[in-house]
Formats: structure tokens, C-alpha cells, sequence
């Protein structure tokens, strides 16, 4: 059998067969192109379309599909139903960086995104999290100016290090997660050798309506292991896409990575004592007041077919809850609640939520209508309430459970300060009790590295002072060791 005749035949996106794949509609072998030659005119306007804009923020990245099983039984702190004994609930997962646009190499020095999607019976349930347990910032008014910091200038549209120091310098708040940055993690071997967490705290609620503030934690099976700051660079130029060529490889060789979740839970009342707010986003839990309790595993096991329908159009939100779960007072948690869905409506479009790798496993009553690219058809009535048998919630069978009480006067400020609300302690502690003296030394190199590229003397200063407040002896090695090389 021929080739011609095993391969199906060439259509246009409307399904009708096309006369050719190679010459285009004109008078003659050697005259004009016609106008009306629909098949071209719908293969350039389509090229010229196919781009939609990257994301603001993990515009780099790569993912795949898979499954996450429990294997422990939680039900005692969440009603969540893939969080029950037994459950399999299909999933999908995205990796990416955070700083670079969509061409950026995989392995700069950056925190990686660890976005995961969930199939439940009772809808989406995603979690946005990185492969840190903490963030930069605590109040999200500064988010944007973050982001800003660490992308390019206005002037030369080139990334600067000098902006970057300048913005972490003046809050210190950044401390911990920077000497996150600056460590090992800052750069992942692979993408199957990390950790993921939900940094942020969340709430989950049990079927007599008790209520836990958790935190999520998903550590690799594989181990976690990193790169040097050479091997980074060096992979950064000799191959851009190292870490998505990892793992696209690895799952088509069956060899599936997985990662274990387990949760940090503190009970309700607890948060309103602890000696830090716990739903600061610059800290961490310690566990040894609250530990790690097994949960499931995750394993990604398919590949992609296509990735820009797969990968780049899926849309991860935190408002995306299933009942059992529920956001926290956790300040940059709420209003991710709402950032999230908001680009994807400016980027995908209103109705992103019908893209197949978005769209839920079960079915949808909502009273959304119209909009562009809205695929699923909508039937009367339109409107609630109605007396003509559309959708109606039942708060008897839903109730409104992932709540807390709030009071006070409208104020400007993060969170009330508690005894060991500092933002110097962790960081400190990170360097001195879990660093070894190896990774202190590479700690000292990647810091020093980093400020000699361009920042400038006023941040320089700054950037001593920053890292002396974390460490005394780091901060030292840090300054001489930007004086010797300079």
C-alpha cells in the first residue's frame, strides 16, 4: 500500500478535502495568486493567528498528564472526595519558570511553578504552587512591581540585576525566599527531581463541618537534586529546553515520576495563637510543631498530543475549590483567587473554561451565556432565580463551610505582628541548621556571582546589609567576596 493511499486526506479546517498541499491558486504556472483561493488564504491568516499572548508571569514551561491515588485515609480533617481512601482522580500538571518569556531557557536561576489540575466528580479543584514553600512577598499590592523587577527594563528591554537587588533590598520580607533562590533549589536538576508545595496555607473542612488550616507538600520520588550555576549556564546555551526535554523523554520511556503529598494541618483555632501568622506567605510551618501526615501519590504518565492545546491553553486558578477545601486569610492567596481567572479571560477568552484540557469531568449548571469562542450551548432559562427548572443551589447539601470570622477597621498593613514575626529568623535558620557547610560555600558563590553583574554600588550596599541581617558570617562572605572580584 502506497503512502498516498494509507494517509488520510488533507481538509481544510472546515473538513473539505484540499486540491493541494504545495501550490497555491494562480493564473497560469507562472501568473498572479488568486484571491480566491480560500485554502491559502486560511493557512496564512491561521499562521498568522496561532500565536495568543504568553503568560505574564511562567511564561517558560512544560507538562504532561496523569493520575494521583490516596493511599492513607485523611477523611478525618476533609469531605474533599479525592481526598478519600482509595480515590483516583485524573490530573495534569505544569512545570515552568517564572521570570522568562516563552523562549527562555529552562535552566536560569529562577523558582519553578508547580501547577496542578484535578478531574473531580464535583469539579476542577487546582492548586498553584512552586517548587519553594514560600514566596517573595505577603501583600499581593506589591506582586506586580515584582514581577516588573524581575523581567526587562523599559529602556533596553534587557533583565538587570541591579533592578532585581534594588526591589529585594528595599523589602525584606523577599529574605527567605531569596536564600531559597540563591541555594541549590535555584536551579532544579529536572523538573522530576523537585519538590513541590502549595506555599500558601488553605483551609479543609471534614464532613461534620470542622474546620483545619493545611498546607500542601509534594516530594519527588525521584529525590531532589540540582544543578550548579555552570551546569545551568551551560545548559542554557547548549540546550534551552533541557528540563521539558527531561521529562517529555523519560514519560515516553515509561519511566513515570511521581511525587507523594503529604500535608501540614493545624487545627482551626490554633492559627489565632501561633507564635507567627501562619498565613504568612514568607513563612514556613515548622514541622516539627506540625508534621508531615501522608496523603497520596501523583504519577504523570501521558504525554501531551498537542501542547498548545494541552499544555500552553491550560488555565490553573486557586478559586478553583471543590467542597471540602476553601481558601485562608492568607492575603496573596485571596487575591490570586482573583488575578488568576482574570488573565486567563484576557488571554484565552471569556470562555477558556470549555477548552478541553480545562474543561471539568462532570457535569456544569451554570448560568454563564454567550461570549466569544462559547462552545457548550446554553438552554433557558437564562437568568436565577426562575421558576422553569433551571439549576438552583442547594446550601443545604453545599453549605458555605470554608469560612472565618474577620473584624476590624479598614487598614493598610500585612498582618498584625506576633512574637516571632520577624522577617530574618527563617532565613538565618535555613542557613546556619539545615545548610551544610558545601552548600553554604555554593550559597556564598551564587550570591556574589549574581551582584556582579551590574548591580550598583548604592544596591550593592544594600545587598550587604540584606544578607548580614540574614546571616552575619554570610553576610561578611558575601561582601568580600564581591571586594575581591571587582
Amino acid at each position: 500500500m502506497t503512502r498516498a493511499a494509507r494517509a488520510p486526506v488533507t481538509t481544510t479546517d472546515a473538513g473539505i478535502p484540499v486540491a493541494s498541499d504545495e501550490h497555491s491558486l494562480t493564473i497560469g504556472p507562472n501568473g498572479p495568486i488568486l484571491l480566491q483561493d480560500h485554502y491559502l488564504i486560511e493557512q496564512m491568516a491561521q499562521f498568522n493567528r496561532e500565536r495568543i499572548p504568553e503568560r505574564q508571569p511562567h511564561a517558560k514551561g512544560g507538562g504532561a498528564h496523569g493520575v494521583f491515588e490516596v493511599t492513607e485515609d485523611v477523611s478525618r480533617y476533609t469531605r474533599a472526595t479525592l481526598f478519600q481512601p482509595g480515590a483516583r482522580t485524573d490530573m495534569m500538571a505544569r512545570f515552568s519558570t517564572v521570570a522568562g518569556e516563552r523562549g527562555s531557557p529552562d535552566t536560569w536561576r529562577d523558582p519553578r511553578g508547580f501547577a496542578l489540575k484535578f478531574y473531580t466528580a464535583d469539579g476542577n479543584f487546582d492548586l498553584v504552587g512552586n517548587n519553594t514553600p514560600v514566596f517573595f512577598l505577603r501583600d499581593p499590592l506589591k506582586f506586580q512591581h515584582f514581577i516588573r523587577s524581575q523581567k526587562r527594563r523599559a529602556n533596553n528591554n534587557m533583565r538587570d540585576h541591579d533592578m532585581q537587588w534594588d526591589f529585594w533590598t528595599l523589602s525584606p520580607e523577599s529574605a527567605h525566599q531569596v536564600t531559597w533562590l540563591m541555594g541549590d533549589r535555584g536551579i532544579p536538576r529536572n523538573w522530576r527531581q523537585m519538590n513541590g508545595y502549595s506555599s500558601h496555607t488553605y483551609m479543609w473542612v471534614n464532613s461534620a463541618g470542622e474546620r483545619f488550616w493545611v498546607k500542601y507538600h509534594f516530594k519527588t520520588d525521584q529525590g531532589v537534586d540540582f544543578l550548579t550555576q555552570d551546569e545551568g549556564d551551560r545548559l542554557a546555551g547548549e540546550d534551552g529546553d533541557y528540563h521539558q526535554r527531561d521529562l517529555w523523554e523519560h514519560i515516553e520511556g515509561g519511566n513515570f515520576p511521581s511525587w507523594t503529598l503529604h500535608m501540614q494541618v493545624m487545627p482551626f483555632a490554633e492559627a489565632a495563637h501561633y507564635r507567627f501568622n501562619p498565613f504568612d506567605l514568607t513563612k514556613v510551618w515548622p514541622h516539627g510543631d506540625y508534621p508531615l501526615i501522608p496523603v497520596g501519590r501523583m504519577t504523570l504518565n501521558r504525554n501531551p498530543i498537542d501542547y498548545h492545546v494541552e499544555i500552553e491553553q491550560a488555565a490553573f486558578q486557586p478559586n478553583n475549590l471543590v467542597p471540602g477545601t476553601g481558601l485562608s486569610p492568607d492575603k496573596m492567596l485571596l487575591a490570586r483567587g482573583f488575578a488568576y481567572a482574570d488573565a486567563h479571560r484576557a488571554r484565552l477568552g471569556v470562555n477558556y473554561q470549555q477548552i478541553p484540557v480545562n474543561k471539568p469531568r462532570c457535569p456544569v449548571h451554570s448560568y454563564s451565556k454567550d461570549g466569544a469562542m462559547r462552545i457548550d450551548p446554553v438552554t433557558d432559562p437564562v437568568y436565577a432565580p426562575n421558576s422553569y427548572g433551571g439549576p438552583a443551589a442547594d446550601p443545604n447539601r453545599y453549605p458555605e463551610a470554608a469560612v472565618w470570622a474577620a473584624d476590624g477597621e479598614m487598614v493598610r498593613t500585612a498582618y498584625t505582628l506576633r512574637e516571632d514575626d520577624d522577617d530574618w529568623g527563617q532565613p538565618g535558620t535555613m542557613v546556619r541548621d539545615v545548610l551544610d557547610d558545601a552548600a553554604r560555600d555554593r550559597l556564598v558563590n551564587n550570591i556574589v556571582g549574581h551582584l556582579l553583574k551590574g548591580v550598583s554600588e548604592p544596591v550593592l550596599q544594600r545587598a550587604f546589609e540584606y544578607w548580614r541581617n540574614v546571616d552575619k558570617q554570610l553576610g561578611e562572605a558575601v561582601e568580600h567576596g564581591v571586594r575581591t572580584a571587582s
